[in-house]
């Protein structure tokens, strides 16, 4: 990566702490920046993904916040379960806040999957964060709902190496990203060694455990707190039609597009990322 410029050296430089909280006899890994007494900032990674995402994001944060990434069951350094679901994944966040000492006043910055199950956390535990916001998610219009296709059961696939397993990673959906610093970074910390290869860190057979719990949308109107949502210009995952539905769902939603972003927007506009997301935060 020696490509990539001085703010990403800046920000992995500020290394966070490992925390670790056990939640239904799994064990949860946690990554944590800045003073355990400043006001709580908690990123909440997508599918399949981990805390290392917000490596490059959370330390623009850290002098102002109580900076907080889990990892979720089943993805990153948390355990795998037998069992997921939203309800779980809900209890999980407040379980991580908890440990980490993250205060009521806390508001939750989700992406993707992890904002579906960040607002089942916010409409269950009503009284334990301060406010959300959606990156690219929410409870889609209908029209730009994806049918889902068959599961396909393959072996989990063993790379010989490290490089051979980084090279193969992929962002999930599909999308290019000029930024491969960002995506190598990514991809380092999103592999584990086994005894004869390396292997993908989320569990493989996840979507296959994932037991159907609640109902967004219901969670979604009746959510009590402030909810922001910023999406990406160029998403294929999300559409302007699915931001009038969820502001019709919740006239109160603040709606707001992230310029040549796509789905994964802080990594096309990192440096415009952490800027809009710094003027939602000095709003809310």
């Amino acid at each position: 990566m020696a490509d990539a410029p001085d703010w990403f050296w800046e920000a992995i430089d500020q290394t966070p702490e490992d925390g670790y909280v056990s939640v239904d006899e799994v064990e949860l890994h946690y990554l944590r920046w800045g003073d355990v007494d400043a006001p709580g900032l908690m990123f909440v990674h997508g599918h399949n993904a981990h805390a290392h995402w917000w490596d490059f994001i959370a330390p623009s944060f850290a002098s102002l916040y109580h900076v907080v990434a889990p990892d979720l069951s089943g993805m990153g350094d948390s355990d795998h379960r037998d069992e997921y679901s939203a309800d779980l994944y809900a209890e999980e966040l407040c379980q991580v806040a908890d440990a980490a000492g993250l205060s009521t006043n806390t508001i939750v910055v989700a992406h993707s999957f992890g904002g579906l199950m960040a607002i089942r956390a916010l409409a269950r535990f009503k009284d334990r964060f301060k406010g959300l916001i959606l990156l690219d998610s929410g409870v889609k219009h209908p029209d730009d709902e994806s049918p889902k296709g068959p599961e396909r059961w393959t072996k989990p696939k063993v790379y010989p190496d490290l490089e051979v397993a980084r090279s193969r990673f992929r962002l999930q959906p599909p999308q290019t990203c000029e930024h491969e610093f960002l995506v190598n970074h990514i991809a380092r910390h999103s592999i584990d060694a086994i005894a004869d290869g390396f292997v993908w860190k989320f569990d493989d057979e996840l979507n296959s455990r994932m037991k159907i719990t609640g109902d967004f949308e219901a969670d979604f109107v009746g959510l009590q707190c402030p909810v922001s949502l910023i999406y990406g210009e160029h998403s294929a995952s999300f559409s302007v039609k699915s931001a009038e539905h969820m502001r019709a769902l919740n006239p109160n939603l603040k709606v707001e597009v992230l310029k040549a972003a796509q789905h994964h927007l802080f990594l096309d506009q990192p440096i415009a990322f952490i800027a809009q997301l710094k003027a939602e935060l000095m709003q809310s």
